[in-house]
């Protein structure tokens, strides 16, 4: 597991916890959509849906996210212009503190990936610039940490990097 620290931007506020990238957490036999969907679910996560990434910053200020990628391949930004940039394929993932802007770069045709929110959050979508950064801040300290890793089930697992 990778930890990237973003500091907030003008537009994105990014935050305190950092993003967790886990390169090949799912076998890349296991990548099918509904077993993906089905075994966040079962770890505690909900919500889920399958998709691409956003072609555009975007961050969220309602939930933590996490994004499994099922197929194709891509390379995603995060934290905006000039932050981190992650190559994706299929079986890796990425856990994504709330705030943290995400936009996917360049892919694949057929890049998709699964998204999950903690129990009673939501991936509810801001645009880069379109809320102020203390108000996005304030709404995103309210927020709980997950108790739980999304892809192996274990309490904190890899959400023990959030928690100091």
């Amino acid at each position: 597991m990778k930890t990237i620290e973003l500091s907030p931007t003008d537009t994105i506020p990014n935050g305190p916890l950092p993003l967790l990238v886990l390169p090949g957490a799912i076998a890349a036999d296991e990548t099918e959509p509904d077993a993906v969907m089905a075994r966040l679910e079962a770890n505690g996560w909900q919500g889920t849906w399958v998709y691409t990434v956003f072609d555009y910053w975007h961050y969220h200020v309602e939930g933590h996210e996490v994004l499994a990628c099922v197929s194709g391949e891509a390379t995603v930004g995060f934290g905006g212009e000039g932050g981190a940039e992650i190559a994706m394929k299929p079986g890796d993932v990425v856990i994504i503190p709330a705030g943290v802007g995400h936009k996917r770069l360049s892919g694949d045709a057929g890049f998709q990936v699964v998204g999950a929110y903690p129990p009673g959050q939501n991936g509810a979508v801001t645009r880069a610039g379109d809320m102020a950064i203390d108000a996005a801040e304030r709404a995103i300290a309210r927020l709980s940490l997950p108790d739980r890793d999304p892809v192996s089930g274990e309490a904190p697992g890899a959400i023990a990097a959030w928690r100091g």
